[in-house]
C-alpha cells in the first residue's frame, strides 16, 4: 500500500473521530496506523476546524483521545527500557496540536484540572501530564545520554538522580553530557508541549485567577525535577555559541540542531519566571515559584560571569553578523527579544547579579546591542514593544550610580548603529540614539519620551565630558519641547522641559570642569532659556498660541517635521533654531514608571476635557529650575564676549579652551541633591511584560504554528 496509503489511514482515523460518536479505547489507533514523521505533518493532516468539530460535537471522543495520549506517555515514563520513541513523540505532538483548541474554551480549560484516578489516589490530569513530561525530560537514551556503562537500560526513572543529567555545564553543574542531535529534537518536542500547556494564560480573561495555574504547578515544590529543569534551561541558553569555530558560512554546511532547542528553552524559561504565578496564600500548596527562587539565590561570581557572557554573546550576534566583511557569513540568531526579557528577569529577581553587571564595564557590552536593536526598530510599528523592552532595561540600570559612571568609557564604533558620527563616550552614544528615537522614530514612541529623558537625568550627574554632537542634541530637544504651542497642547508636555533642565543643572553643579562642550552650547543657544524664562502665561497669549491649530493628524505630522528639520539640514554642531511647534497623540499603552509620568496622556487636550489655563501655566512656570542656568549665563556670557572682543576670536576652539579653565565655584546656587528615579514594578507593568512576552512567543512559533487561528484574548492579532 506504501506510505501514501498509510497517510490516508491516519487521516481516516482522525476523520472518524470527528464524525462518529464512540469510544476509542482500543489500541488500533496507536499501534496500527502510520504515524507522520514530523510535527508539521500532524498539523497539516489535522486541521483546526476538525479539532473544533471534535470538541463541540463529540467531546467524549476528544476527552478519550487526550486521556489516551497522556496514558501512553505515562507508560513510556514507567517503562523507559522499552520506550517507543516514535509513538511517545507523536503523543506529545498530538497534544501540542489539540490543546490550544481546548484551552480557548472555558469548560475545556477546567477539564484538565478535573481529578482522575492515579494509583491509589486522584490528581488533576494537568498535574499528571506535567509530572510525566518532567520525568521524560531526563529519560536516558531518550532526552539525555545514558550514564550507565553496562548494556542494561534504566528501567525505573525514579531511581535516577536528574541532577546528574542536567543538559549543559554552567550554573551549578560542571559536567558536559554528550551532544546527541536526536535527544535535542526530543527535548524540543516536549518543551513545545510544555509551552502549549502554559499558554492557557493567552486565552483566559485577565480577571481569571487561575490563568497561570499550569506554570504555578510546574514551578512548585511538587515537581521533583524543578531544580534540574531550571538549571538545564538556563545553561542551554547561556552556553550556546551560534558562531562556533567562526568559520565563514559554516552554518550553511552543517545543520545546527541546538539553535531550535535553545530558542524554545529560552521561551519556557521566561514564561516560568512569571512572578504572578506564585500562590497568594498557603492554601494553594504552591506558595513559591522555585524557578524564581533558584534564580534569586545564584551568587557565585563564576555563575554570574557565565550568564552575562552568554546573554551578551547572543544579544550581540545580530550586530556581528551585519558587521561582517563577508555578507551573511556569520550565523544570525533572532531571539534577542526573549533574551531581553531574560536579562530583565535576572536583574529584577537577583540584585547581586545586577550589581555584578554594573561592577565592570561589561554592562556596556550589554548596552550597545540594546541601543542597536532599539535604534534599528525605531520606524517599525511592529517592533514598538522591543523598543519599550530595551528602554525599560536601560531605565532599570540607570537607577544605579555605577551605570552612569561606566558610561564615561570611550566608545569605539563597532556596532552598525545608524547615528551621527562622533568621537566620545558611551554616554554620548546613549544621548544620540535617544535623540534619534525622539526625532525620527515611529509616532507611537511618544509615550516613551519621558522614559528617554528620565534615563538621561539619572546618569547626568556622573557624565564627565559630553561631546559637542551630544550637547547639540540635548539643546535641540530643549528648543523643540519649550515652544509655547507644544507646552500648551497637553497637561504633561512641560515635564519634558523639566527633565532636560534637570540634566543641565546636574552637569553644571556636579561635572562642570570637563563639560566645556555643553557649557559652550548653552551659552551659544542662550536665547532658548531666555524665551523659556519669559514664556507668556496670560490667558490671551495662551489662546493666541493655540488658535492656529490645524487638524489633529496634521499637528502630529507637524511635530515630526519640526523635530526632524534641524538635524536634517544643519551640521550637528550648529542646529538651526526651531520656529514651529509640536503635538502628540495616539499613544500606545505603556506601563507606569516612577518619575516617568507615563501614566499621563501626552495628548490629553484631544479628548475635549482639558484646555490650558493661566493658573495652570503659571503654577508650573514658577517651578522651572532655571536659576542655575541663568546664573551661569549671567557670569560667563560677559566673560566670553569680552575675550572674543579683546582677542578678536572667531574660532570656537579658543572659547572652549577658555571655558575648560573657567570656574563657577562660589557663584552658583547651593547644589541640589541628586535625584534618581528608579523603576518600580506594579500590576500594570507585570501585565505588559506578560503580554509582550507571549506576543513574541506567538509570532516566533510558526514551525509548527501552534496557536495560529485560535481565539487568543491576551493580545490582538492583525491579519495581513
Amino acid at each position: 500500500m506504501g506510505a501514501q496509503g498509510s497517510k490516508v489511514d491516519f487521516l481516516q482515523v482522525v476523520m472518524n473521530l470527528t464524525s462518529k460518536p464512540g469510544n476509542k479505547d482500543d489500541d488500533s489507533f496507536w499501534d496500527q496506523v502510520w504515524w507522520p514523521e514530523t510535527v508539521n505533518e500532524i498539523f497539516a493532516m489535522i486541521p483546526g476546524d476538525d479539532i473544533r468539530k471534535l470538541r463541540d460535537d463529540h467531546p467524549k471522543n476528544l476527552a478519550t483521545m487526550t486521556y489516551k495520549c497522556v496514558e501512553k506517555l505515562q507508560y513510556s515514563r514507567d517503562h523507559p527500557a522499552s520506550l517507543n520513541v516514535k509513538k511517545t513523540i507523536n503523543c506529545v505532538r498530538l497534544l501540542t496540536r489539540m490543546m490550544p483548541y481546548m484551552l480557548e474554551d472555558a469548560e475545556w480549560r477546567g477539564y484538565f484540572w478535573s481529578p482522575i484516578p492515579n494509583g491509589d489516589t486522584q490528581k488533576p490530569l494537568a498535574a499528571l501530564l506535567l509530572e510525566i513530561v518532567s520525568d521524560l525530560l531526563f529519560c536516558p537514551d531518550f532526552t539525555v545520554s545514558s550514564q550507565n556503562s553496562s548494556a542494561d537500560k534504566v528501567d525505573d526513572l525514579s531511581n535516577i538522580d536528574p541532577c546528574e543529567y542536567i543538559w549543559e555545564a554552567g550554573v551549578g553543574f560542571g559536567s558536559k553530557l554528550p551532544m546527541v542531535a536526536q535527544h535535542f529534537q526530543n527535548r524540543l518536542e516536549i518543551l513545545k508541549l510544555l509551552l502549549t500547556c502554559f499558554s492557557e494564560v493567552i486565552y483566559s480573561p485577565i480577571t481569571d485567577e487561575n490563568r497561570l495555574r499550569w506554570v504555578t504547578q510546574f514551578t512548585s515544590s511538587t515537581n521533583r525535577h524543578v531544580l534540574p529543569i531550571f538549571t538545564s534551561l538556563l545553561n542551554v541558553v547561556c552556553a550556546y555559541d551560534p558562531v562556533g569555530y567562526g568559520l565563514p558560512y559554516n552554518y550553511l554546511l552543517f545543520n545546527d540542531s541546538r539553535e531550535p532547542l535553545v530558542e524554545i528553552a529560552l521561551q519556557v524559561l521566561i514564561v516560568c519566571l512569571d512572578k504572578e504565578s506564585q500562590g497568594k496564600n498557603d492554601d494553594t500548596g504552591y506558595l513559591e515559584n522555585y524557578f524564581i527562587n533558584y534564580l534569586s539565590r545564584i551568587h557565585r561570581e563564576e555563575d554570574f560571569d557565565f550568564m552575562l557572557k552568554g546573554i551578551t554573546r547572543l544579544l550581540s550576534n545580530p550586530i556581528q553578523s551585519s558587521a561582517s566583511y563577508l555578507p551573511n557569513s556569520t550565523k544570525k540568531v533572532n531571539f534577542h527579544q526573549e533574551l531581553l526579557v531574560l536579562l530583565w528577569k535576572c536583574c529584577e529577581f537577583n540584585q547581586k547579579f545586577m550589581f555584578y553587571v554594573l561592577k565592570t564595564s561589561d554592562v556596556l557590552e550589554i548596552l550597545v546591542p540594546i541601543l542597536y536593536h532599539i535604534s534599528d526598530a525605531r520606524n517599525d510599528s511592529a517592533r514598538v514593544g522591543l523598543i519599550h523592552m530595551g528602554v525599560f532595561l536601560i531605565l532599570l540600570l540607570s537607577g544605579e550610580r555605577n551605570f552612569g559612571v561606566r558610561l564615561n568609557k570611550p566608545y569605539t564604533a563597532k556596532a552598525a548603529i545608524n547615528v551621527t558620527s562622533f568621537t566620545g563616550t558611551h554616554a554620548d552614544l546613549l544621548i544620540i540614539v535617544f535623540h534619534k528615537l525622539i526625532t525620527t522614530g515611529n509616532y507611537r514612541l511618544q509615550s516613551l519620551f519621558d522614559c528617554f529623558l528620565t534615563i538621561i537625568v539619572n546618569v547626568s550627574p556622573y557624565l564627565k565630558s559630553i561631546s559637542m554632537v551630544a550637547s547639540n542634541k540635548l539643546l535641540h530637544l530643549v528648543e523643540a519641547f519649550s515652544t509655547p504651542w507644544f507646552l500648551y497642547s497637553s497637561p504633561s508636555n512641560h515635564h519634558l522641559v523639566f527633565f532636560l533642565l534637570e540634566v543641565f543643572n546636574n552637569v553644571i553643579q556636579y561635572q562642570f570642569d570637563g563639560n566645556s562642550n555643553l557649557i559652550y552650547t548653552i551659552i551659544r543657544k542662550r536665547h532658548v532659556f531666555y524665551q523659556l524664562s519669559n514664556l507668556p502665561t496670560d490667558a490671551a497669549s495662551i489662546s493666541k498660541t493655540l488658535s492656529g491649530r490645524k487638524s489633529k493628524s496634521t499637528n502630529r505630522d507637524e511635530m515630526v517635521d519640526q523635530l526632524k528639520s534641524p538635524t536634517a539640514t544643519s551640521p550637528p554642531e550648529l542646529p538651526n533654531s526651531i520656529t514651529g511647534t509640536t503635538a502628540a497623540a495616539g499613544l500606545a499603552a505603556t506601563p507606569s514608571m516612577t518619575g516617568g509620568n507615563l501614566d499621563e496622556k501626552l495628548g490629553g487636550e484631544e479628548s475635549g476635557e482639558w484646555v490650558a489655563s493661566q493658573d495652570w501655566a503659571e503654577t508650573w512656570k514658577a517651578k522651572l529650575p532655571l536659576q542655575t542656568i541663568m546664573r551661569l549665563l549671567q557670569v560667563l556670557v560677559p566673560q566670553v564676549e569680552k575675550i572674543c572682543i579683546d582677542k578678536g576670536l572667531t574660532d570656537e576652539s579658543e572659547i572652549l579652551k577658555f571655558l575648560q579653565h573657567g570656574t563657577l565655584v562660589g557663584l552658583l546656587p547651593v547644589p541640589h541633591p541628586i535625584l534618581i528615579r528608579k523603576y518600580q514594578a506594579n500590576a500594570g507593568t507585570n501585565h505588559w511584560f506578560r503580554t509582550y512576552m507571549w506576543g513574541v512567543i506567538y509570532l516566533r512559533n510558526t514551525e509548527p504554528p501552534i496557536w495560529y487561528d485560535t481565539d487568543v484574548k491576551l493580545f490582538e492579532i492583525q491579519r495581513v
